[in-house]
């Protein structure tokens, strides 16, 4: 059995076990078909390289000039292509597991503030393009509840509570958890359900909650779509993406004073280190507001600007 193949399958894994998005599933595939190719430059194997091996790899990609965050999904792909290795009993050990991921500059997400959300929910109705009984239920539902996109993707019916409040969802690494929709995401679900029963009827079934206009389930390329859509017409000076959505859930509860492990746990973040940088943008928002209201907050630009200093 070759590395190619044994790539292939672990790639084939993700895809039929663990149900990554296509995108995903290319980003992973990329970074093994690169180490491989650096593997095969040194006449090693994927599934044998030790620590070492990944290391110089790790080294090559930064003196290459590639970006920390992708360097640091490259070990991400690598770790997780090792961790199958071992649970396949085709390897006892993990090199890549000594291996720290590289720092990145701490950049704020992209997210709307509490009135650019509303004023963003209201678009389907307002701009009444697409099915917009269905997009502000899709808008809704993956803002209130924080909602990955591939989440909402695979978000059936048999998941979704009868009073439409909450949901059962399976995110990252196959994680399950409990989300909960707003009372307006609520209703807004609630006046779509009609809407999507008259959709299914005479076309494939499918027990997906979001479909499409043709009756078929909602493809993550057409959750993104739709939000990229409505962002064009939003008039925000902002990239207006599904994942914004999450992040202005998580920015909303945390400037709300929700207690950030909690907000962890409605995210289905892993780690606390992920849900700690949405206190970084309560901190902006604190800053920008001083700077607006404080009578003294551009005193030093004023007397540099002055030549006083």
């Amino acid at each position: 059995m070759t590395d190619r193949t044994t790539i292939q399958q672990y790639i084939m894994y993700l895809k039929a076990v663990r149900g990554l998005p296509e995108r995903t599933l290319a980003a992973y595939g990329k970074d093994l078909s690169r180490f491989e190719a650096y593997c095969m430059n040194r006449d090693i194997g994927p599934e044998s390289a030790d620590c070492n091996g990944v290391q110089h790899f790790i080294a090559d990609l930064s003196a290459e000039g590639i970006s920390s965050v992708s360097i640091n999904r490259a070990l991400s792909s690598l770790r997780g292509f090792y961790r199958w290795l071992i649970r396949m009993e085709r390897r006892k050990d993990d090199p890549s597991v000594a291996i720290r991921n590289l720092k990145t500059p701490k950049t704020l997400p992209v997210f709307l503030w509490e009135g650019e959300m509303a004023a963003f929910a209201e678009l389907p109705e307002k701009e009444g393009i697409l099915w917009p009984v269905r997009d502000k239920a899709l808008i809704l539902a993956m803002y209130s509840a924080g909602l990955r996109i591939s989440e909402l993707f695979t978000l059936s019916m048999s998941e979704l509570e009868d009073d439409c409040l909450s949901a059962r969802v399976i995110g990252k690494g196959d994680k399950e958890r409990y989300v909960f929709f707003s009372e307006e995401a609520g209703r807004a679900i609630k006046e779509y359900l009609p809407a999507r029963s008259a959709r299914i009827k005479g076309a494939f079934p499918t027990g997906r909650v979001f479909i499409n206009r043709r009756g078929g389930p909602l493809s993550v390329a057409g959750i993104r779509w739709i939000i990229n859509q409505y962002g064009n017409r939003s008039g925000l000076d902002k990239h207006i993406h599904p994942h914004a959505l999450r992040h202005s859930f998580a920015t909303h509860l945390v400037n709300s004073g929700c207690d950030v492990r909690l907000v962890q746990e409605l995210l289905g973040h892993t780690s606390i280190t992920t849900t700690q940088r949405y206190t970084h943008v309560d901190m902006e928002r604190l800053k920008q507001a001083y700077m607006k209201a404080h009578p003294h907050a551009d005193l030093k630009s004023v007397i540099i600007h002055n030549g006083s200093v």
